[in-house]
């Protein structure tokens, strides 16, 4: 026989489990989602990596990525705005390169900034709701940058009001605290960060050299989002 008192546990399990996952009851906004369509750069290595050892290092599958979805109406926000760099003079190419819409792993594609802690920073023109963030650091050799973490704000100089996207720094070498986030393997699919449709003007992304050799490389960040109202 079934106790009331285990009838009631029952049906507080059902309201947890049903209710308040995600895509149910009272997280589901209500907004039409749409597939996120990315054209991707070639690829330019072949196989999965075995050499490449790191203590916080997603596992690889060899698999494509799922597909994404996003609120109808996003928009790439990125294209062409104005980047700007801890590093104000890049050892190769030109900061423009990042949000220049480029996406190849080819030499002549990407900025390289100095070692150490680096970062670079897109003003997007004004506030807006974040639904994707893509990085494509060098890609044409298999690699993990490290430190690799991607905050929002609406204060250029992210002293305040400053959000925190991503983050796999396990460590805290960075010294911006320790992320959940795992490191992964430079691919021409890049890095999809679902930002959860935070509100900002600027966006940093910040690395720690690579296991290749200590310079940090950005090929092409794309922001997707709407505008604020």
């Amino acid at each position: 026989m079934i106790k009331k008192s285990d009838s009631l546990v029952f049906t507080i399990l059902l309201f947890f489990l049903f209710f308040l996952s995600p895509g149910f009851g009272f997280q589901d906004t209500g907004q039409e989602k749409v597939e996120l369509k990315l054209k991707l750069p070639k690829p330019m290595f072949v196989g999965t990596p075995r050499n490449i050892r790191s203590p916080n290092l997603e596992r690889i599958t060899g698999k494509s990525r799922p597909p994404f979805y996003v609120p109808k109406g996003t928009e790439l926000l990125s294209l062409d705005k104005p980047v700007t760099s801890s590093d104000t003079e890049p050892v190769i190419g030109d900061l423009g390169f990042v949000t220049d819409g480029e996406k190849s792993g080819e030499e002549g594609y990407y900025v390289e900034l100095g070692p150490s802690v680096q970062w670079v920073q897109i003003d997007l023109g004004r506030s807006c709701s974040l639904n994707a963030v893509l990085i494509w650091h060098y890609h044409s050799q298999a690699r993990v940058y490290r430190d690799v973490i991607v905050q929002v704000s609406d204060d250029s100089d992210f002293i305040t009001d400053v959000q925190t996207i991503y983050n796999n720094d396990h460590d805290n070498s960075a010294g911006l605290g320790i992320g959940k986030d795992k490191e992964y393997i430079e691919t021409n699919e890049g890095r999809l960060i679902d930002p959860r449709g935070v509100n900002g003007r600027y966006i940093r992304l910040y690395s720690r050299g690579n296991t290749s050799n200590e310079m940090n490389h950005y090929v092409e960040v794309e922001v997707y989002g709407t505008l604020s109202k």
